[in-house]
């Protein structure tokens, strides 16, 4: 494309917005910015673009800019947005942050693995690039992840492959995109806000298989993304790998004895099956987080990465905080915080790892039902304490489906409320059992995210131990 006086109007400013007006103006586009947004963050941002002679027009995010022949939006603008709107009326395409990366690669450029589904992509994602480097390759865990792939593919750093993360909100602005091999991890009700419907959902989610050339990775526990491989236009060649926490067969990656095990990258994978890791390679063991690990390590084995990679990278391998991640230990008391786990899929994988539980939760619900949740979690639970503006629901949820359980309801959503939900938790826990604040809800009622509701719940350990001295 020739970009000189091409008149680009980028959606939104941010972690994406500002390297794609800048990435744009050095192409020698004609740039505007707009933003919904008047802040006193958004005019210092507006005046480091001005600076570089991108036009920004704050405060008005939904009128289309005269003369517009494309539009770049960030991934949180939703697709009925005004300003999308007359841009279809217009005849203006809209690409994401993440399809202008694409677009922009070299000719030599790296190929993509990437990853999506509702949970686990950035843990998935770090895991893969551990691997890829302890493969003596040169990468980087980008995307939705936090780090631009426009920095990525437009830096001076030469990569062999990039480990890529992507959101549902980027793959439905990225239709050219193609991957060298992609994972599904999972699929559950998030964003429906968003996208309108779980249909639409699963199909943003979907578009990641399309076009792949190696391997479309998906999860045998859920059906729904072995559906969208089936559906998948990809290239010729192009295999469907499956992951399984348990023994796996021809074409998949498993687990046996406490092994993390490949009969796809193989040969002769009908009779034969290569060790990868052991189980205790993964920090923390639990099993959506081994699930984690064999996605990843099947789109590192898709890459060619020898067995020996997988294990020493899942062995380096350290996760984010705020994911199921221990605390401490307090009068034989285990403390885990996973203030990651925001909508109830996540919760309900961290809940299956521990047994018995005292679980802290509660928060914004985002429409979420926690019936489903509750019933399969039940026998698990010595106790409960909820907190957060939607805890009511949960804790109707509890009396149908769980009405023997101690539950504590704390009426308040100051920031606060974490210390007394901790000194509460730790009066119903016994030695041996675990608390496990996984909220299964949103943060924003009482943090400013999870990670301050992580650190919170960290702070109030910290102050119990004393305490119970």
């Amino acid at each position: 494309m020739n970009w000189h006086d091409k008149k680009v109007t980028v959606a939104g400013l941010g972690v994406s917005g500002i390297p794609a007006a800048r990435a744009l103006r050095d192409l020698g586009a004609r740039v505007t910015v707009v933003n919904d947004g008047d802040d006193e963050r958004s005019r210092a941002q507006a005046a480091e673009l001005e600076a570089l002679g991108i036009t920004v027009r704050l405060g008005d995010g939904a009128t289309l800019p005269e003369g517009t022949e494309l539009i770049v939006t960030t991934p949180g603008w939703q697709p009925d947005k005004p300003l999308f709107t007359a841009a279809a009326d217009a005849g203006v395409e809209i690409w994401g942050d993440v399809e202008l990366a694409w677009r922009l690669r070299g000719p030599d450029a790296a190929p993509w693995l990437a990853v999506t589904g509702t949970n686990g992509k950035t843990t998935t994602v770090r895991m893969l690039a551990s691997i890829l480097q302890a493969a003596g390759l040169r990468t980087a865990a980008v995307g939705n992840i936090g780090v631009s792939l426009l920095d990525a593919v437009l830096g001076d750093e030469p990569y062999d492959v990039l480990a890529v993360e992507l959101s549902s909100y980027q793959l439905h602005w990225a239709p050219s995109l193609r991957a060298h091999s992609a994972a599904v991890l999972n699929l559950a009700a998030d964003h429906l806000d968003w996208h309108g419907s779980m249909a639409a959902y699963v199909a943003d989610k979907g578009r990641v298989y399309e076009g792949n050339q190696v391997a479309c990775v998906y999860n045998l526990a859920d059906p729904a993304t072995e559906a969208l491989v089936r559906g998948a236009d990809v290239e010729e060649g192009c295999r469907a790998i499956g992951f399984t926490l348990a023994a796996p067969g021809p074409s998949q990656l498993g687990v046996v004895d406490g092994i993390l095990v490949d009969r796809a990258f193989v040969k002769d994978r009908q009779r034969n099956a290569q060790e990868l890791a052991e189980v205790s390679d993964v920090d923390p063991p639990a099993p959506h987080n081994i699930a984690n690990a064999l996605a990843a390590a099947a789109l590192a084995r898709a890459y060619g990465v020898p067995p020996t990679a997988v294990r020493d990278g899942l062995r380096a391998f350290r996760p984010d905080a705020h994911r199921i991640e221990y605390v401490g230990d307090v009068e034989g008391v285990a403390y885990i915080d996973d203030s990651k786990a925001t909508n109830t899929h996540a919760a309900q994988a961290s809940l299956a790892a521990y047994d018995p539980i005292v679980w802290i939760a509660g928060g914004l619900a985002k429409g979420a039902t926690f019936d489903e949740l509750v019933e399969k979690s039940a026998k698990r639970l010595r106790g409960v304490v909820l907190i957060g503006a939607d805890r009511a629901l949960i804790a109707e949820a509890l009396a149908r489906h769980a009405p023997e359980v101690p539950v504590v309801d704390l009426d308040r959503t100051d920031t606060g409320a974490m210390s007394a939900a901790v000194r509460e938790a730790a009066r119903l826990a016994q030695p041996g059992d675990t608390v496990l604040m996984a909220p299964a809800c949103a943060s924003m009622d009482m943090f400013a995210n999870y990670n301050k509701r992580g650190e919170a719940f960290t702070d109030a350990v910290r102050e119990l131990a004393p305490e119970r001295d």
